[in-house]
Parts: structure tokens; C-alpha cells; sequence
């Protein structure tokens, strides 16, 4: 292939993903199905790939192996005949060892799918020989490092240099995130920076980054422009190193045990930076880093349970999202992750809004996959809004977007129709559930499918004991299954005041009445009338079962008193979170089935350490930021910024201990241990990011 032909091949291939990211598929597939280079067969790839990591299914998941397998196979051949001709800044070939690489690590992550520790193991396996192709690539293409590839950042006064600012020496990680200030504590991050001072701004309007320190062969073009294949080459390169080692920082502890058998490391800090970097080009690559780079921050936001800069965190995520939204606004991914933004920052009806027009059946293309994740999201929004009867119906529409676990989606909607006090409906769904059971993968069934197969069999056992039709085990449920579940996708830390009130009431009025009294828990929640005798839904539903559920299990009253811990956290009641979170641990050598609370609520506890620190340094501060007097003290600021150290101190070593328990009782027994294992991982990067804020 000479090089206009390259240069054809790989700007039709763009193309090609172009209709992807739009959501045309169709039009994407017939095209790479078109052509028989690397760039379109690792493209078709690509299709299935997202197709099988975005919907689950394992039918896909099969045609996304055959595709990448023979991408794999036509890199390579490529890569062994090299081309002679200079036609970018590298070395010969390097464009077909990218494409090469990228196909062997979407192989490799197809293991990965299952969440299963014996997938990731695999998935580890079949990335061995990635790791060695993207450090030689890396070194080759940046062979002093990727910091020139980073314009110098604008000159700012002293003052607002103490600001969180993203610049060439912060990467995507709030882990990297501590402030230039000389001061011991900064003051509050801008919450809402101009768009001209954003990272992706500066780095796209500068003129060509300097590249000459870092080309491999810089006596070739020094004054050209970078090409197509040249944005591949950097945006690839940067992308696969950034991303590989990016998935190992993830990975669950004890799966990171063995990565020095294989002798991988990694620098989550510099993976996040060459995704940065990525991101910022003009290649292919860089929408996929745009979206890994969008995933992650939506990770930290959904899963760590505080965040030691969450106002920057936001801000990172909506300018990725605002940039390839502009760019492909009929796309699920980019509808998806701006609907993420408007959750997290506390906006669920604007959430369900934009989820809402997402799925609006006019869109000119569809991508089934994609279009799932905004169901899904969406489902779990109104369930977080309490608005059962629409959340159940978008959880049941997942079983006609996707194969995966359709037991679990019918648990939830099942769980949702018990809250409406429902219970015919509820058992039919319940019912339903064995033979919608997955295969097993690896051997083992899915994570959370053992889990609701535990459940359903503590509900059996418990109508049996009190002498009922077990075939009627709805009536034996006593905390509605869907809220239950949803403290593992960690729901009820973004909801509402007003439903936060709502929950804690309800939970409250069962009987026996809990030991821990709550300030909150009065009035009670009245009974109210069901789905059929309501005239209209309301927006927040305050439905409860007519009769008031009785506990009388250890695994009840520790769920129910990890709820009210969670909600009375998001309410920022914190001497009640407290109290709740600490009496939902003391259950644990009591508990038979959920022995899973123990370790959440451990986890819960080191959240409420850190958001606790986090309210006293908040109330300390004036609102222009600065820290408050002490009065009659003759230093008083240094007197409060001692005491506010001292507190983050105090929080900090709690925390890090109730990690610590977390991690002896999260076995590989234990239901969806690798879920909280991330998690913890996620919440102890934070507590570094805060330490090196705070320089303690």
C-alpha cells in the first residue's frame, strides 16, 4: 500500500467511524465490510467489540472475537511488511504495530466482560503480549516522555494560581489533582471555569504542539503539518499505553496481586495523561479516549463516594461530553454521558429529560447497544426518583435491548412493583426469574444473579418459618428488592432531599421500630392507595404496602439500618448516618445470607469519615473561600487551618482503617466482592488526592 493509499484507506475508515459515533451502524459495518485493509477490518472490529461490551450479550460477545481475531491477523501481516516509504515522522510500519496492538487488547478485554474474577484473570492472560508491544511503542513515539506534547500553560496571577486549574502538569485523575498554592489549604476549585481557559481548548487552538523534542526521526518534516497517519501514531500510541495501563489500575486488588507474575506496571497518573493527550487529536483514537476518559470520570463519580475535588471532576467529564456531543449529537454514548452529568451533579429531572429525548423513536439512526445503556440509566434515575411504575417498565425494556441477565432486570422491576404494594405483580415477575437464569461463565453464574438466587431463597425460607405458601414468598419481603439492589450501583448517595426524607420515613415505620432513633423520621409515612386506585402518578411516589412489613431477621435489620445510614448521609444528618451505618456492622456475625452488608457498611463509614472533614473545612471558610477567624486569637487563621488539619487527620486514618476492614470481609464468597473491591481502590485513590492537597 503506498501512501496515498494509506492516507485513502484510513480517511475512508474514519468515515466509517464517523457513522459509528452517530449511531449508524448499519451504514459503518457496510462500509468497513467494503474494504480489506487493516484500517477497515480493525473498524468492523471495533463495531462488534462495542456492540458486545455495551449490551452483554453473549452471542455478540462470540462475533466480537471472530471480528478482532481476524483484525489481529491482518495488523499483523501488515506489520511484518513493513512500507519503506517515509510518509510520517516514524519509523516505517508503526501505524500497522498500532492497529496490531489495539485489536490484541480489545481481544483481551473481551475476557473482561464478565466481571467474573476468573474473566479477568483471562483477560490479564490474553493482554500479555500488549503490554510488551505498547511500551515499545510508547518509547519509540515518545522517547522523552509526553509532556511536550502539552502546551505551557497561560501565565496567571498568584491568586488565582492557588485554583484547581487543568493544566499540562494535571492529568484526567483527581489523584494528580493538588493545587500549586503554597498555602496548607487552598481555597474551593472554580465551579465554573470560561471555556477558553479548558484544557481541550488550549491544547486544539494552540498552534502544532512542540513535537520536534519528542519525533522519533525529527530531521524528516520539521516543518510539516501533522497528516492523518501522523494524529494515528500519536493519538494511537498515547491511547492504547494510556489506556492499558489505565484497565490495570482498576482492576480489583486481588486480581493487581498477580500482575507482577506477568511483570506489568503501571502509572495510572500518565495513563491518564496520555489519554489527555489522545483526546486532544484528530484521529479516530481520540474519540475512543474522549469516551475511556468519560467512563472513568463517571466511574469516580458514581462509585467512590466522595471525591476529594468533585467541582473539577465535573467540569473534566462536561468538557469531554460538550466536545463530542457537539460533534455527534444523534449519538447514544455522547446523549448517555451528558445525562450522566446532569445525575451527578443533583439535576434528575434534567436527567430524565435528555435520557427521554435519547429514546425518541424519530432519531434518524439507532445502535441497539448504546441505546440499552440509555434505558438503563434512565430506569435507575426514576427508580432513584421513586417512580416505580415508569422504572419497572424501563427495567423490562431492557430484556428487549439485550440478553444479559434479563433475571436481574425482572428482580428489580419485580422489587419496584412490591414498593407500589403490587405483590400479584411483583410474584409473577419473581417467578419468572429461574428460567431466566444466564449461563454460567467461567463455571460460576453471574455475580448478580447468585446474589438474587440468595435472596429469593431467604425470602422462601422466611415465608415457610412463619407457616405461609412459600409459592408466595412476596409476602415474606420486607425491604423492597430494587432499593436493595441499588445500594451496589450506590443510587441513593445522588437522590434528592425530598426523597431522602421519604425513605427514611418509610424505613423507619417498620416494625419493630429501629434501636437508633432518627431526627428525621417523623411524621410517618401514611399507607397509601394502590397503582389502581390512584387517579395519576405522582412525581415522587410515597406508596408503601398497606401492611406495615415486620422484620425479624439479623439480615433485616442490618439492611434496613445500612439504608437509613446511606440516606441520612446524603441528607448530611451525620451523627444519625453514624449511628445507623455502625448498628448495620454489629449484625454481621449474626448474619446467615447478606453477609455482604458488613464490608458495604464498613465502606459506607470511611464515605462519612471523609464527607464529615469535608463539611467542617467547608463551614470554616468564608464564602469568598478563605478560612474563617478564630475570634479573640491573635493568629486565627493558622489557629483554624490547625484545626481543620487535625480533622482531616483524625478522618483520613479513620477512613483508611474502615477500608482496611473492608477488605477482610469482602472474600471472593462474598456477593459482588470485585464491585467493592474497585470501589475501595477508587475511594483510597481520593483519600491520596486530599492528602496531597492537604500536604499531610
Amino acid at each position: 500500500m503506498d501512501h496515498n493509499l494509506e492516507v485513502d484507506a484510513l480517511n475512508s475508515a474514519n468515515n466509517g467511524f464517523n457513522k459509528l459515533f452517530q449511531n449508524d451502524v448499519a451504514g459503518a459495518k457496510e462500509l468497513f465490510n467494503g474494504h480489506d485493509d487493516p484500517f477497515h477490518q480493525l473498524g468492523l472490529g471495533v463495531c462488534a467489540f462495542l456492540e458486545a461490551a455495551l449490551g452483554m450479550e453473549t452471542q455478540a460477545i462470540e462475533e466480537a472475537n471472530r471480528c478482532l481475531t481476524f483484525a489481529e491477523a491482518g495488523t499483523r501481516k501488515y506489520t511484518n511488511t513493513r512500507q519503506q516509504v517515509e510518509n510520517h515522522r516514524f519509523h516505517p510500519g508503526v501505524e500497522w504495530e498500532i492497529l496490531n496492538a489495539d485489536a490484541v487488547v480489545l481481544l483481551g478485554l473481551c475476557h473482561a466482560l464478565s466481571e467474573t474474577y476468573m474473566g479477568y484473570l483471562q483477560c490479564l492472560y490474553s493482554l500479555n503480549s500488549a503490554h510488551s508491544k505498547f511500551t515499545k511503542l510508547f518509547k519509540a513515539v515518545f522517547p522523552n516522555g509526553v509532556d511536550s506534547y502539552l502546551p505551557s500553560p497561560p501565565e496567571t496571577p498568584a491568586a488565582v494560581s492557588r485554583q484547581s486549574s487543568f493544566n499540562a502538569s494535571v492529568s484526567y485523575s483527581s489523584a494528580s489533582s493538588a493545587a500549586t498554592s503554597t498555602s496548607t489549604l487552598p481555597a474551593p476549585p472554580e465551579t465554573a471555569p470560561s471555556p477558553k481557559r479548558g484544557f481541550f481548548s488550549r491544547l486544539t487552538t494552540a498552534s502544532t504542539p512542540a513535537l520536534t523534542a519528542a519525533h522519533h526521526r525529527p530531521h524528516l518534516h520539521p516543518a510539516k503539518p501533522d497528516g492523518p497517519v501522523d494524529d494515528l501514531v500519536i493519538a494511537g500510541t498515547a491511547f492504547g499505553y494510556g489506556l492499558f495501563n489505565l484497565i490495570f489500575s482498576l482492576l480489583p486488588k486481588r486480581i493487581q496481586s498477580v500482575v507482577g507474575f506477568f511483570g506489568f506496571k503501571h502509572d495510572r497518573k500518565l495513563a491518564l495523561k496520555a489519554l489527555a493527550i489522545a483526546a486532544a487529536r484528530n484521529d479516530t483514537h481520540s474519540v475512543f479516549a474522549g469516551l475511556v476518559l468519560m467512563t472513568y470520570l463517571g466511574v469516580i463519580l458514581l462509585m467512590s463516594g466522595y471525591q476529594a475535588n468533585e467541582a473539577k471532576i465535573v467540569n473534566e467529564y462536561k468538557e469531554l461530553v460538550d466536545r463530542l456531543y457537539d460533534r455527534f449529537p444523534h449519538g447514544s454514548l455522547w446523549i448517555l454521558n451528558k445525562a450522566k452529568i446532569l445525575r451527578m451533579t443533583h439535576d434528575p429531572d434534567g436527567t430524565i429529560r435528555v435520557l427521554q429525548e435519547g429514546l425518541n423513536p424519530e432519531r434518524p439512526w439507532s445502535f441497539a447497544q448504546a441505546d440499552s445503556l440509555i434505558v438503563f440509566e434512565l430506569a435507575w434515575t426514576l427508580l432513584g426518583q421513586r417512580q416505580y411504575d415508569e422504572a419497572a417498565a424501563m427495567f423490562l425494556r431492557m430484556t428487549e435491548l439485550n440478553t444479559w441477565s434479563h433475571a436481574t432486570y425482572y428482580f428489580i422491576a419485580g422489587g419496584c412493583h412490591w414498593s407500589l404494594g403490587d405483590h400479584d405483580k411483583a410474584q409473577k415477575l419473581f417467578d419468572a426469574i429461574p428460567g431466566l437464569m444466564a449461563k454460567k461463565i467461567g463455571g460460576k453464574g453471574l455475580p448478580t444473579e447468585v446474589f438474587l438466587k440468595k435472596k429469593i431463597a431467604f425470602y422462601k425460607a422466611k415465608q415457610r418459618r412463619l407457616g405461609k405458601d412459600e409459592e408466595r414468598f412476596v409476602e415474606a419481603i420486607t425491604i423492597s428488592p430494587a432499593e436493595e439492589l441499588a445500594i451496589f450501583w450506590n443510587t441513593h448517595a445522588r437522590i434528592s432531599e425530598n426523597v431522602a426524607l421519604i425513605h427514611i420515613r418509610e424505613w423507619c415505620s417498620t416494625t419493630p421500630t429501629p434501636t437508633v432513633s432518627s431526627p428525621l423520621a417523623s411524621p410517618p409515612v401514611p399507607p397509601t392507595p394502590t397503582t389502581s386506585e390512584r387517579s395519576s402518578p405522582t412525581p415522587v411516589s410515597s406508596m408503601t404496602p398497606l401492611t406495615l412489613p415486620v422484620l425479624d431477621t439479623p439480615d433485616e435489620f442490618a439492611l434496613r439500618s445500612l439504608l437509613l445510614g446511606i440516606v441520612h448521609r446524603t441528607v448530611k444528618s451525620y451523627d444519625a448516618s453514624r449511628a445507623f451505618l455502625a448498628d448495620a456492622y454489629e449484625y454481621q456475625d449474626k448474619i446467615e445470607n447478606s453477609t455482604w452488608i458488613g464490608g458495604i457498611a464498613m465502606f459506607e463509614l470511611a464515605v462519612l469519615d471523609l464527607k464529615e472533614a469535608d463539611a467542617f473545612e467547608t463551614a470554616s471558610r468564608t464564602p469568598e473561600g478563605s478560612l474563617l477567624q478564630v475570634p479573640g486569637a491573635v493568629n486565627g487563621a493558622e489557629a483554624k487551618n490547625e484545626k481543620v488539619l487535625d480533622k482531616w487527620r483524625n478522618a483520613i486514618k479513620d477512613a483508611s482503617s474502615n477500608l482496611d476492614r473492608v477488605m477482610q470481609l469482602a472474600t471472593n464468597s462474598t456477593d459482588l466482592s470485585s464491585r467493592l473491591d474497585t470501589r475501595v481502590n477508587l475511594l483510597r485513590d481520593e483519600i491520596e488526592a486530599k492528602k496531597d492537597v492537604l500536604k499531610i
